[in-house]
């Protein structure tokens, strides 16, 4: 069985410890735990690991988040992997910070990113992790919100989040949808 799991983010220095960035820093994690490590290639950081007999593809677009879609779209029919064995990485304003829900399908809700897969995989029939970054910002200042860093406490509890996020992708992975969303969507 192989999977694929897609962080999304921004590329470039000046975006890694963003909000926006928390599904490159899931895939990052997960890979320093596991012993894996990325390399560049089409449209992507990739990085292959093996997990219970299952091969799990994952990879971090260079397209930007506005144009993931293009990469992920590309790396599902490159590597052959079905709609249904994809789960996507992304920040989530409409959750506090910290909290993890995986979900079948979706709208966008107003994020680029998932706006591009959409468009991309043709409809919005795919398992995400939303990560949530909350949603303290000022009228007309969502942007600098979400292209800012995590503050100081958040920045202390992060590693713990970003395992529980780890822990609900190997669950995807082995146990599977249903299985993942009944013990982690609580």
């Amino acid at each position: 069985m192989k999977y694929l799991i897609a962080g999304l983010g921004n590329i470039g220095p000046e975006y890694a410890l963003t909000r926006h960035n928390v599904g490159f820093m899931i895939a990052d994690r997960l890979a320093a735990q596991e012993g894996f490590g990325f390399t560049f290639e089409r449209l992507a950081y990739t990085a292959q690991w093996k997990f219970k007999g299952r091969t799990v593809h994952i990879i971090k677009p260079t397209t930007y988040m506005n144009l993931s879609g293009k990469s992920v779209a590309y790396y599902l029919n490159a590597y052959g992997i079905p709609k249904e064995n994809l789960l996507v990485l992304v920040d989530e304003l409409q959750l506090p910070y910290g909290t993890l829900r995986i979900k079948p399908r979706g709208s966008d809700g107003g994020h680029n990113g998932l706006k591009s897969l959409q468009e991309s995989l043709g409809g919005a029939d795919y398992a995400r992790l939303r990560f949530g970054i909350g949603n303290d910002f000022p009228k007309g200042r969502q942007v600098d919100y979400v292209l800012g860093t995590f503050s100081n406490d958040e920045m202390m509890d992060l590693p713990g989040h970003l395992d529980r996020a780890g822990d609900l992708i190997r669950s995807f992975c082995f146990a599977g949808l249903q299985q993942t969303m009944n013990n982690f969507n609580r």
